[in-house]
């Protein structure tokens, strides 16, 4: 299956790449809006029924604040590995280790993924 996904700016590019590569829809901010403020990023990945990817904490409360509908989900990366490449290797083996995460927050760790559904 592939995933839909909506890289917020700060989102590593190689991971982006790879994740085009295998044949991922993957929309990035960096390229679309730079710069767009976090409530515009959440609307589009609405919009457009994406899940987001980030590294920015703050798209936890807002997606709970926000009630996203189970088409989008948010995966939330907190990534303390030795390196970026550690980082990106670890990014791209979450991501890519279920077909869809629509309708659930996620935060990504070194060592463990936490799921919540959303409301």
């Amino acid at each position: 299956m592939t995933l839909r996904l909506l890289a917020n700016e700060n989102f590593p590019g190689p991971v982006v790449r790879e994740l085009r590569r295998l044949g991922h829809d993957v929309a990035w901010i960096l390229e679309l809006q730079p710069s767009a403020p976090d409530e515009l990023v959440l609307a589009r990945a609405q919009l457009e029924g994406r899940t987001l990817v980030t590294f920015d904490k703050d798209f936890g409360l807002l997606a709970f604040r926000a009630g996203l509908p189970h088409a989008c989900g948010v995966v939330l990366l907190r990534l303390n590995g030795s390196s970026p490449e550690v980082d990106n290797a670890r990014a791209l083996e979450a991501l890519t280790s279920q077909p869809d995460w629509s309708g659930q927050f996620v935060v990504v760790e070194d060592e463990r993924i936490r799921v919540r559904p959303l409301p």
